[in-house]
């Protein structure tokens, strides 16, 4: 294999979906490199990765775990990430700072589909990537079966690079497809080199063969060596190896068991020889020339020992620990292992680094010798749309302000959270990508910030209207000692067509209510508004002002904004109020062998299916739009990713309100005047 030296310290990503083993993979990899003297266990609450109390607690990653260490006397830095689904945002955002991605996979093509918008993800933002087979002890399926399946949900070429070595039913060992050599596998560690058994050769000269042809695809003169049938020599094949997965043309395969410590060292040492330089990485993602100091920021960080720390990944230059950059000065300098915080006194070319204290940075902020480019047009992904809701308040209310303190650090973190009050139903909603997101926030709020919340479903936005119109006459009157109160009017109530709010006109003449009473009927009928006959607000209403009687001392603008709001709760009972709900338009995108099944969904839960059609950026995806009423959206994504082993997700945006009647408006209707709210 071609020697390559490389000064810059790299950066590879763990990814995967849950219960892969990427955090026993991320053990492995240290316990390989000697960064840790003894393999923790996720089982047993003693591994470098999910070390905080929310991973601990629920077995899985929560957040993204750092590492480092140096292998063969190259720096490295690991990023073991979140494999639900719910949780991809921080994902997202730290791959914007690695050279790779490992992505791993279990050996069963019932999970698969799983892998799909991983695979989509890497390859729209040109992610150089690896797939690792793990659990490769327990897998029963032959490998070419598997890497069918797998190849189904990746649009990149998945390239087998070793073939196993089986005795019976057990995988003991591989073949290395380029430099044909045999290795018997030790329990974590280094495998040893053997003679290629008898009854592997003739699968291994098939799969080489396989390996060459897809390589030829991507090099001429490769091509024109197997037409001439001509053996590459090994270094040219490692070469095109490393050369394509830079330019994400092909996804190398490898195998093994991390619980095992299996195919780790073949693993390190495929990232060693073919993992891209920073320098490549820093210009897929976008990191402009002309400055001395050049590091994105990754992810954000509170913590309350150390205050708040931006992880960044230096592409240019270097920094020292009290270096000024712009208006911020760097108090403290560090390498996070796991739960560890480490400090350091400089960082350079290539490391992945925590910054203390500089306030003022944001995840996805490049920082250069003159402090922040919030705009520096890096390459960074979009922030997904909430698909779920609690809707919470301080269990304390002398928490108010300090729940809004801590939600501020948690959005920071997390920017896929959103905080936003609802005016039609007066709640707090954080919103997010599923129930579990929601459930890892609330868990922080308590473990990190000593701030308990009660959380519920939301309620539903719904609102009021009328069919007919009528005519009300209503006098306020009220006698005290001096000046009285004194206003009467008279006004048409209407229903005004969907979406036209509220409209009021004045058609009073021969000054029966004076000028300057008029705006304060017009007030007192929009007051009434906010909670009308069924206990909702109202909506798409015309109020016409034709007549009405003053008082030259009693009346006051006082006294007809009163009387605006009687005419109203007088006369809206007799114009036949009717329930409206909000429907909103949803576009829910799933791989098309559940699309029957989304169909089921939508129709049971009130749904109106308005079409679908192959989903232009996905092949092998539908996107089938529907109106959905808001409350049968609430859960929608809980159910909708049961259906489609996790991977289905939807869009939204309200579309219109529409009337709601019979048995369902009557609960909804008893259930808020129950409530009085």
């Amino acid at each position: 294999m071609t020697s390559r030296s490389v000064s810059a310290a790299r950066c590879a990503a763990i990814v995967g979906p849950y219960t892969s083993g990427k955090t026993t993979l991320l053990e492995a990899l240290l316990l390989q490199t000697g960064a840790i003297h003894r393999k923790g266990s996720v089982i047993e609450g003693n591994s470098v990765g999910d070390s905080v109390p929310e991973a601990r607690d629920r077995q899985m990653t929560t957040e993204p775990n750092f590492a480092h260490c140096s292998y063969l006397d190259e720096t490295w830095s690991f990023i073991d990430c979140p494999g639900s689904i719910e949780l991809a945002q921080d994902t997202h955002s730290v791959l914007m700072g690695v050279d790779v991605a490992v992505v791993v996979a279990s050996p069963e093509p019932e999970r698969a589909l799983t892998l799909a918008p991983i695979f989509k993800f890497l390859d729209d933002y040109q992610i150089p990537h690896i797939l690792f087979v793990n659990k490769m002890d327990k897998a029963t399926l032959r490998v070419r079966d598997l890497l069918e399946s797998l190849q189904s949900v990746s649009d990149r070429p998945l390239v087998l690079r070793q073939v196993p070595i089986r005795e019976g039913e057990e995988v003991t060992g591989f073949v290395d497809l380029v430099s044909e050599r045999a290795w018997r596998y030790n329990l974590d560690k280094q495998s040893d080199l053997i003679e290629m058994p008898e009854q592997v050769k003739d699968r291994e000269a098939e799969a080489r063969q396989e390996l060459l042809e897809s390589l030829a695809d991507y090099d001429d003169g490769l091509l024109e060596q197997l037409l001439e049938d001509k053996v590459p020599p090994s270094d040219e094949i490692y070469d095109q190896i490393a050369k394509d997965l830079a330019g994400d043309l092909i996804v190398p395969v490898l195998f093994g068991s991390a619980e095992q410590g299996h195919g780790i060292t073949r693993l390190l040492k495929a990232l060693r020889h073919e993992t891209p330089d920073p320098a490549l990485t820093a210009a897929r993602l976008g990191v402009p020339e002309g400055s001395t100091l050049a590091a994105s920021v990754i992810r954000t960080y509170h913590q309350s020992h150390t205050g708040k720390m931006s992880v960044a990944r230096i592409w240019r230059g270097g920094v020292k620990d009290g270096d000024t950059l712009g208006d911020d000065r760097l108090s403290g300098l560090y390498h996070l292992m796991g739960g560890e915080t480490r400090k350091i006194d400089s960082a350079g070319l290539g490391e992945l680094v925590a910054l203390g204290r500089m306030e003022s940075l944001q995840t996805g902020d490049l920082l250069t010798e003159n402090g922040r480019q919030p705009d520096a047009g890096l390459l960074w992904p979009e922030v997904p749309k909430p698909v779920f809701s609690l809707a919470i308040r301080p269990h304390n209310r002398q928490d108010e302000v300090k729940l809004t303190a801590s939600l501020a650090k948690l959005i920071e973190e997390d920017p896929s959270l959103v905080l936003e009050h609802n005016d039609d139903t007066n709640e707090m909603l954080l919103r997010g990508q599923g129930d579990i997101h929601l459930k890892l926030a609330v868990d922080r709020l308590k473990n990190r910030y000593n701030v308990e919340v009660d959380a519920a479903r939301p309620q539903t936005a719904y609102k009021e209207t009328i069919r007919k119109g009528t005519k009300q006459h209503s006098r306020f009157k009220r006698q005290t000692g001096g000046h009285g109160q004194f206003g009467d009017v008279q006004v048409e109530i209407n229903p005004l067509p969907r979406g036209k709010g509220f409209e009021f006109v004045d058609k009073v003449v021969g000054g029966s209510v004076p000028r300057q009473y008029i705006g304060a009927v017009e007030h007192g009928a929009k007051e009434y508004l906010s909670r009308g006959p069924l206990g909702f607000p109202v909506v798409d209403v015309s109020v016409t002002l034709f007549d009405g009687q003053h008082h030259s001392v009693d009346s006051s603008d006082q006294a007809f904004k009163t009387v605006g709001r009687l005419a109203m709760a007088e006369g809206m009972p007799n114009c036949e109020p009717v329930l409206l709900e909000p429907i909103y338009e949803v576009t829910i995108s799933v791989p098309n062998e559940f699309t029957n099944k989304v169909h089921s969904l939508v129709s049971g839960r009130r749904g109106q299916i308005l079409g679908f059609e192959m989903q232009a950026d996905w092949k092998g995806w539908d996107a089938l739009k529907c109106h959905l009423p808001e409350a049968e959206l609430q859960d929608l994504i809980i159910e909708l990713r049961s259906l489609t082993v996790g991977v289905g997700s939807f869009d939204w945006r309200f579309d219109h309100l529409q009337e709601l009647t019979g048995k369902l408006a009557e609960q909804v209707i008893a259930q808020r005047q129950d409530g009085g709210a």
